[in-house]
């Protein structure tokens, strides 16, 4: 009976060990998500699956999840980090003066086939009454930009309020990707 019970002991401190770390990784390293909506076609569809890091900094272009004031969490692509200026003029985006590319927009037939602009003209100064994104902010937007509720409305988010940066897509399997930098 002594070598049943050693191994069952055994067996759950491996158990136990295995929770905690579980815990550990998805507090503070890693988790996933669904995602629900479609403000990030064609990066992101209705019910992909992705994992962010929780460790990682955040930089322009990346694609976050954070939480907002209603108590839900939202996936959008940073635009503006602190002390950036930022504007829009024909389809053109401008980050402090300077000309952006956004090549995952033109892969969206929504972005080819357009009568008007897929983002309408802004600056940054008549959405939000700031010139700049202010200190531990940021400014972002979705990448379906005729269906997206971010900052263009709700304005800034906080930086505290970013949960992490999506690493990858793992399912659905067709969709399986790591890539979703533009710089």
């Amino acid at each position: 009976m002594g070598k049943l019970k050693k191994e069952l002991i055994e067996w759950l401190c491996a158990l136990v060990i295995g929770v905690l770390v579980v815990i550990f990784v998805r507090s503070f390293v890693a988790t996933n998500y669904e995602v629900i909506g479609k403000s990030m076609m064609p990066t992101l569809h209705d019910q992909d699956k992705v994992v962010i890091s929780k460790l990682a900094t955040i930089r322009r272009m990346d694609i976050v999840i954070f939480h907002s004031d209603k108590k839900e969490d939202y996936v959008k692509r940073v635009i503006g980090l602190p002390g950036d200026t930022i504007s829009y003029e024909n389809d053109e985006l401008f980050i402090n003066n300077e000309k952006v590319e956004e090549p995952f927009l033109t892969s969206y037939p929504a972005y080819e086939n357009l009568e008007e602009n897929f983002t309408e003209d802004f600056e940054l100064q008549e959405l939000t009454g700031s010139k700049t994104v202010p200190p531990n902010k940021l400014f972002v937007l979705g990448d379906n930009r005729m269906s997206s509720l971010d900052s263009r409305y709700f304005q800034f988010i906080d930086k505290k309020d970013v949960i992490g940066e999506v690493k990858l897509i793992y399912w659905p399997i067709s969709h399986a990707t790591v890539n979703f930098r533009s710089e």
